[in-house]
Parts: structure tokens; sequence; C-alpha cells
């Protein structure tokens, strides 16, 4: 049984809301996008301000994108328990909850910065995770929910784009507030996002966050975990995002490094790879919906087939402008393949443990961001940035064979 079939839409979709209502739905959605937002931020920020960071704590490639890396190691770890809880809780309260764990998370961050302690920086980091990954699933989790089905890719989409925007929010204006005010300021800086969207999301959201119907049997649970499709739209997440990361985390790097552009110039043009992600992951649901009549499988595919030629040939051109250009092509194409993915891994499992679908797909994902960084440092210390850009396209081509053989939900 999967959540595509029409019965189980039937049962799922919410009845006929009056204007104001629906108006309070939207809200909702802003408001968990905004929270989102933050929270992307202050995930990628350390990336942005890598050399000022390594200057001042002595440390080297590999132990840098760590900084970044932590994050979404906590978040595989923690992905899947966060999701069967949801699937049993209150995502509304849940989310609240992060909020918090994130405000103290940016302020141990800071304060570990302050003093010089690496390690502490690091598990403040960790902290911030947890935070990450409950605001992800329980946002995904009620907005779907929110929602009707007509709607619900548009709105996942509109919520999955608060990645985008975050990171390049944080790319683009973490060297300015590390210049400002010192580069631990980077880990505080993104919480006031965070507590705007709370303040918006809280009132509009009440009635929406607790699951309906029984909670999920643990054969039910079980089931996610056995389901091959599920594993293998698992696979399209984590090479999606290992490509996304890696670009993130050492593009910036490499246009100051290798090309000499200015670190705050540097991060500004990595910002644009992010940043075109915010329109990919919109309309992913609606180019899947409208273009490919609900099929998704040919915008994965697509998706690894343009974001892998953008990706090899990256590091053979010097002028700004196709440099420009292939940031947004391979943005664009790897993030049509994020927004589209929770969407896709929802209709392939029973809407009982459909949260738990979603945070495996996190966790999944997430282990690809985890890697990413610091496999990415580890082969630029090694072997250069040449080299690191080529195995990120050979992995891209791995995702087209991967998309080539992905089912399609309710077949």
């Amino acid at each position: 049984m999967t959540a595509r079939s029409s019965d189980v839409e039937s049962e799922n979709r919410p009845p006929r809301r009056p204007q104001q209502q629906t108006q309070s739905i939207w809200g909702l959605v802003i408001g968990a996008s905004l929270i989102s937002t933050g929270l992307a931020a202050y995930e990628i920020v350390p990336a942005s301000v890598t050399p000022l960071i390594r200057d001042s704590l002595q440390i080297g490639p590999t132990i840098a994108g760590l900084l970044v890396g932590i994050m979404f190691g906590s978040a595989v770890i923690t992905s899947l328990p966060i999701g069967a809880v949801l699937d049993r809780t209150n995502s509304r309260t849940a989310i609240a909850v992060a909020v918090l764990i994130l405000l103290v998370a940016g302020s141990w961050g800071w304060v570990a910065g302050r003093h010089g302690s690496y390690w502490s920086v690091i598990a403040s980091r960790a902290l911030g995770g947890v935070a990450y990954v409950i605001v992800w699933n329980a946002g995904i989790d009620i907005v779907s929910r929110a929602v009707n089905s007509a709607e619900r890719a548009t709105a996942v989409g509109i919520f999955t784009a608060s990645g985008p925007i975050g990171f390049a929010v944080g790319q683009g204006v973490g060297p300015y507030i590390a210049g400002r005010f010192g580069w631990p300021a980077i880990f505080v800086a993104f919480t006031g996002p965070a507590l705007v969207g709370l303040v918006i999301f809280w009132p509009l959201s009440q009635g929406h966050g607790r699951s309906h119907g029984d909670a999920p049997t643990l054969t039910e649970f079980s089931a996610v975990l056995r389901n091959p499709s599920v594993w293998l739209v698992g696979l399209l997440g984590f090479l999606g995002y290992a490509l996304y990361l890696f670009v993130n985390s050492w593009g910036a790097s490499y246009l100051t490094q290798e090309l000499g552009f200015p670190l705050a110039i540097g991060g500004l043009l990595v910002a644009v790879f992010p940043a075109v992600g915010i329109l990919a992951r919109i309309s992913s649901g609606l180019v899947s919906d409208r273009l490919f009549a609900g099929r998704r499988r040919p915008v994965m595919l697509g998706s690894f087939a343009v974001a892998a030629p953008a990706l090899l040939i990256f590091t053979h051109f010097r002028a700004l402008s196709l440099l420009v250009l292939l940031l947004l092509l391979s943005g664009f194409a790897i993030q049509l393949i994020l927004g589209l993915s929770f969407t896709y891994v929802r209709e392939l499992v029973d809407p009982q443990v459909a949260a738990t679908a979603v945070a495996f797909q996190t966790s999944i994902g997430l282990a690809g961001a985890f890697l990413a960084p610091i496999a990415g440092g580890a082969i630029v210390n090694l072997a250069g940035f040449n080299a690191a850009f080529l195995l990120a396209g050979l992995l891209a081509i791995c995702g087209i064979v991967a998309a080539w053989c992905a089912p399609e939900p309710g077949t």
C-alpha cells in the first residue's frame, strides 16, 4: 500500500477550508520555513570563514571540515529515532524544543570559540545538529499534514527551500559578521531568524502538530527499513547531499586559494550555488507533477545528468562568468533532487509511518552531507582541488545509474 493510492488520499485529504484558515496554514509554512532557514545558516556558516578559523585555531583542512560535517553526523545518528518519536507525538512541540536547543548550542559555540576551544565548539555543533534534524523532520511532517494532497508537494518544496536560503545567507553574510564581531559570533548570529520564525509558527500551528490515528506498530516501523525502494531513494538523497555539501564546503576555499578571489567575494560567489535552490526546491514538485504527470524518476535522472558534467569541468575554467554559470547549473540540478526526495519517499510507504520514512531519508541523505566536507578536505589536502571535483563528478554519474533504477511510487 502506498501513500499515492486514491483511497489513502481520500482519507487523508483535509476538508475544504475558508480563505482565512488557508492563509493561516500558509503562514504556518512560512514560520516553519523561517525557523529552518536560521538553522541552515547556522549549519553552513563555518564554511564561509574556514581560512579564518584555521588560522585562529591552527587546524588543518580535514579537521576544519568537521566544523560543518559534525552537525550532519549527529543528525544521521538521531534522525531515525526522532522520526519514530514524531510518529507518536506532537511535531509542534518538538519544533519549539528544537529552537531552545539551538539557542543553547549557538551560545555555547560562541563562548567556546572566543576561548579557542576547538573540541568544545565541535560539541556545541553536534548539539546543534540535533536541533536541525528535529526541525527538518518535524517541519516536513507538520507541513505535509496541514495542507491538502493537491498542494502537498508545493508546500514541502517551499519548506525545503529554507535549506538553500539559509545556506546562501550563511555563505554570503558569514564573512561580514566574522569581520565585524569576530568569527565566534557566527554561531549566535542566526538564532534570531529561528526565534522570529517560532513566534510566527506557534499560534498558527495550533491543532496541526499531533499525529492522527494509532501509533505505528513495530512491524510497520520495520517495514520501512526493509523496503528496497526506500533504500534506493535514500541512495539518491545520499549522493545529492554529498555533492551539495562538498561544493558548499570547499567551493569558497577553491575560489580564494586557487583563483585568488578575496574571501568575502568567494563566499558571495559560492552563495549562488545554494541560492538557486530556492527556485529548484520550490519548483521540484511542480516540475514532477505538471511536466512529468506525477512521475519522480525523470526529475532525478535529469538532475544528475546535468550536475555530472558541470562538476567535472568546474576546475578547468577561470572566467568568472563561466564559474557562476556552472555553479547555477549544478546548484539547480542537485537541489531538484533534494527538494523532491522527501515527497518521493513518503509516497513509497504507508501514511502511518510517513514521518519515519522522512526521517530515514534525512538520515541517509545527511550521512552523505556528513562525509562530504571531511572527505573533500582530505582529498584536497592529498591531491588538490582538481581531484576533489573530479570525484564529485563521478559521484554524480553514480547518481545517474541509481536514478535509472529508481521506482515510481504506486508501481
